[in-house]
């Protein structure tokens, strides 16, 4: 009689009872995140599109100012060394 408790008591966590009544499976609308899902996510795609445009303007934008300010800074010691050199 020990034995047979020993036993079962080893054997306890192995024990998985079955649902009652079996259960049919995953529904998909309690899975998808279907319309709504769709439109956020297509929302914030369409979003982060418009801000990487809009950032790679103004990065653009900010180093072409860089470049003319060197160009005229250029062009006016160009002229400013060559106006002394001519008097």
């Amino acid at each position: 009689m020990p034995s047979s408790v020993g036993w079962s008591l080893v054997n306890l966590p192995f024990v998985i009872p079955t649902p009652s009544p079996t259960p049919t499976g995953i529904d998909p609308t309690q899975v998808t995140p279907g319309w709504i899902g769709f439109t956020f996510t297509a929302f914030v795609i369409v979003a982060a599109i418009l801000l990487i445009i809009d950032m790679v303007r103004r990065i653009r934008r900010v180093r072409y100012r860089e470049e003319a300010r060197e160009r005229i800074a250029a062009e006016i010691e160009a002229d400013g060394a060559g106006r002394s050199g001519a008097e």
